[in-house]
């Protein structure tokens, strides 16, 4: 696994090129810099504190919060429903985990159509060398817009055709078709999958339903 640890002077350099994110995001266990695959997959199999993305032969806990895995959770299931429906290939949580050709990622949800998956078959790595199609990712607190940008530049190196980065604040998302080219779509607004996922299409306020349940729940009681 390729590393840009000696590109940082300081310990601030280090968070700034890892996307400044948090220092308590950064595990200090293996050494900064050292980390490999296998380090990886021990520390999310181990260690139930948080889990970990690989990123410069760093450990670094992904930024997790409650509101944004409901949202993902959502979206999993809408995309699960159409893909399995029409028997297109396989969908994945935010626990699945990719090895890409610089860095080991956990998207929130990705899709994987069949022709990419080796031989056809379900692959047998824990975390398999493939770029999946489309890429889900939920914005967190502690995502930075650096980490974020970083994630889409990797993603899109790799081979992924397709990001959402989902804003649950906003209630929006961004649809990127490459690093730099991406279009905003809000809750009045309908997303589809493009070219990625033909025919699938869904209202943009369906990703956020359940963040309304106790607006419902309150004004059910009060009428």
């Amino acid at each position: 696994m390729p590393t840009n640890s000696a590109v940082a002077e300081t310990l601030a350099d280090y968070q700034t090129q890892l996307g400044g994110i948090s220092a308590d995001r950064i595990r200090l266990s293996p050494k900064l810099g050292t980390a490999t695959l296998a380090d990886c997959i021990a520390a999310n199999e181990n260690e139930p504190r948080s889990l970990c993305e690989l990123v410069d032969g760093t450990l670094v806990e992904k930024a997790m919060g409650f509101e944004a895995s409901v949202v993902a959770a959502t979206i999993l299931y809408l995309l699960k429903h159409f893909v399995a429906t029409q028997q297109l290939g396989l969908i994945s949580g935010a626990d699945g985990f990719f090895s890409l050709p610089s860095s080991t990622r956990g998207p929130d949800v990705a899709y994987i159509s069949r022709d990419r998956l080796p031989n056809g078959r379900f692959p047998e790595q824990a975390y398999p060398q493939i770029a999946p199609n489309l890429v889900v990712e939920v914005l967190s607190p502690g995502n930075t817009r650096a980490e974020m940008a970083r994630k889409r530049m990797e993603y899109f190196l790799a081979g992924v055709d397709l990001i959402w980065m989902v804003d649950c604040r906003n209630r929006s998302v961004a649809i990127y078709s490459s690093q730099t080219e991406f279009v905003i779509v809000g809750e009045v607004d309908t997303i589809d999958g493009g070219t990625v996922l033909p025919g699938f299409s869904c209202a943009v306020a369906d990703f956020f339903t359940d963040l309304d349940l106790g607006l419902l729940q309150d004004g059910t009681n009060g009428s």
